[in-house]
């Protein structure tokens, strides 16, 4: 693809108004964090209130704060009655704190909106843009910094994980703190040796490694620890982590980690450790956790669509940030990227968000290299740009074929933004400048800000057959019953005991026949799989029941296409 001259303004539309924009915000801090709230808001609303519970992990955080509530033990941690001890606490106190206040504030049945417990991940993701731009700040101009955190706006990666509640978008803010404070303290010791830093970055970093710690547990050790050990053997010296007041501050992490830790303990006994350590981490270490496994050098694959559309500028900007490897700004950002990178390619369970808090390491790596414009002129990999037009091209027809094949609908509707997509995209290629390379960028951040509304709030709230457990709870609540119960059978994902209730019971085909037995307003939710042992067992007991309508969908979790046939027991043995 050749190089075209910035003579064609209406063609470089919205992305020229989107760089007028960047110069009006960076005129202050006030009109650029403005301007980075609205573009998350439009990037990262679109579907958060449609979209059902989706399966698997945000409906297991979701249930698990919902038993917490209707239980009021806010230290033990619950699927049913499992205990779930994978992880901390942190994320359910949060999506408890706004599910009671939404409460509080007269919104009724909030414990099963499912949009109230995302919103800690919706505030952890524009967190993440917000603080990009400051974490950016240390390293580039303020433009810069916004062009950084405006990819970080439009990643996919990011997008996905803003409307899912669960841990990784509110890690990401803790991480970007620590890393932030962490950037400053360095830089500053790099530019004055021994100058006087006070306490404002040391209580932001330790403080952030509590809140991550109480998220995730110790994974965000992993990325200061990497990144301090790799700029100390950089170096050869680690004496500016003095600046950060280790002993006080440790002290400080300790106490905000400690009450909750010990709380467990006295509660689980030495439960909570064995299963978040020994089942949990060490196993993704050792094992592809729950068929998560994969080579190296995945990441590297999927990082391409991760995070599109910055991603596409990685291969142009590679040289000057070889070149540039051994100033204090790159090498910090290259520390905070590489070591932790080279890790999740060889820990042996992977999935895509695990790498997401290193992205806005390369965000703003990429903004400095399009800040002086040392792009890669009049080469063969200028052609990779096309990648700005591809993947809105394959995420359209992708959406496409799952509205006839699934929905069994052409989603007219979804067309026009799907259009809207693939011209931004193209666009941003065709008219891609390496004099002025943001312009084709703020192109592509546009084509995926579109992107993401047709595709989450049009096209998958119109393909209703993606979350059966919603159409379950619907025909359920259509019912005479005012507390209903269910039993599942075959079917057994974690959206239908959100949806359902948290007392649905999860059996076999003769679990379900034998619970529609005690008694009336009872449903069992057969699987398809399991209606022959069901009515084998009913025969049986000489069981009367209803037969109700049978649900068809599809299970995303396990990728298989579900039918679910719902029978009501007349309350007669």
């Amino acid at each position: 693809m050749t190089s075209t001259t910035t003579n064609t303004p209406r063609a470089l539309w919205p992305g020229q108004a989107m760089s007028t924009l960047l110069d009006y915000a960076a005129a202050s801090h006030a009109k650029a964090i403005g301007l980075l709230l609205a573009l998350s808001l439009l990037a990262f609303l679109p579907g958060f209130f449609q979209i059902p519970p989706v399966d698997r992990d945000e409906a297991r955080f979701a249930q698990a704060t919902k038993q917490m509530i209707e239980t009021g033990d806010y230290v033990d941690i619950r699927f049913q009655d499992e205990v779930r001890y994978k992880k901390p606490v942190g994320i359910y106190w949060l999506q408890a704190a706004v599910v009671n206040t939404a409460s509080a504030l007269g919104v009724r049945e909030a414990t099963t909106k499912i949009w109230l417990y995302r919103i800690p991940s919706l505030i952890g993701a524009i967190g993440t843009v917000l603080l990009t731009y400051w974490a950016g700040l240390a390293f580039v101009t303020r433009r810069g910094a916004l062009l950084a955190a405006a990819m970080m706006a439009g990643s996919i990666l990011l997008g996905v994980e803003a409307r899912l509640a669960k841990t990784d978008a509110m890690l990401m803010l803790t991480v970007l703190a620590a890393m932030g404070a962490m950037a400053r303290v360095y830089l500053t010791d790099r530019r004055a040796p021994g100058q006087p830093q006070g306490w404002t970055m040391p209580v932001i970093f330790w403080t952030a490694l509590a809140g991550g710690i109480l998220i995730k547990g110790p994974l965000i050790l992993m990325f200061v620890g990497l990144t301090a050990v790799a700029l100390g053997i950089a170096d050869r010296s680690v004496r500016w982590l003095k600046a950060l007041r280790p002993l006080p501050g440790f002290v400080w992490m300790v106490v905000l980690v400690l009450p909750w830790f010990l709380a467990i303990i006295a509660k689980s006994g030495g439960a909570f450790f064995a299963q978040s350590v020994g089942e949990d981490m060490l196993s993704k270490v050792t094992s592809g956790q729950e068929s998560h496994g994969g080579p190296p050098g995945i990441y590297f694959l999927l990082y391409w669509v991760t995070f599109w559309p910055g991603a596409v500028l990685t291969g142009l900007a590679l040289p000057a940030i070889w070149a540039a490897r051994r100033q204090p700004a790159a090498q910090f950002l290259l520390a905070w990227l590489v070591p932790s990178w080279i890790v999740f390619e060889i820990v042996m369970t992977k999935l895509p968000h695990y790498v997401l808090p290193l992205y806005p390491a390369i965000a703003i790596l990429l903004a400095g290299a399009v800040e002086v414009r040392l792009l890669v002129r009049g080469h063969w990999i200028e052609r990779g740009t096309i990648w700005w037009f591809v993947v809105p091209i394959a995420i359209s027809l992708f959406g496409i074929v799952i509205a006839i094949t699934v929905g069994r609908q052409l989603a007219l509707i979804a067309w026009p933004f799907a259009a809207g997509t693939m011209v931004l995209g193209m666009v941003a290629w065709l008219y891609y400048d390496s004099r002025r390379p943001e312009i084709s960028l703020l192109n592509a951040i546009a084509a995926s800000v579109v992107m993401m509304f047709g595709f989450y709030a049009v096209l998958v709230p119109r393909v209703p057959q993606l979350f059966p457990a919603k159409l379950i709870a619907e025909a359920i609540a259509d019912s005479e019953c005012a507390r209903p119960l269910a039993a599942a059978a075959g079917y057994h994902e974690p959206s239908l005991v959100f949806l359902v209730g948290t007392a649905t019971r999860l059996v076999d085909g003769p679990g379900a026949a034998d619970f529609l037995r005690e008694g009336p307003c009872r449903f069992a939710l057969i699987d398809h799989r399991q209606e022959r042992a069901f009515a084998q067992r009913a025969d049986v007991l000489g069981l009367r029941y209803a037969p109700g309508p049978r649900i068809e969908g599809v299970n995303i979790s396990g990728g298989r296409k579900i039918t679910i046939a719902i029978y009501k027991s007349d309350g007669t043995p």
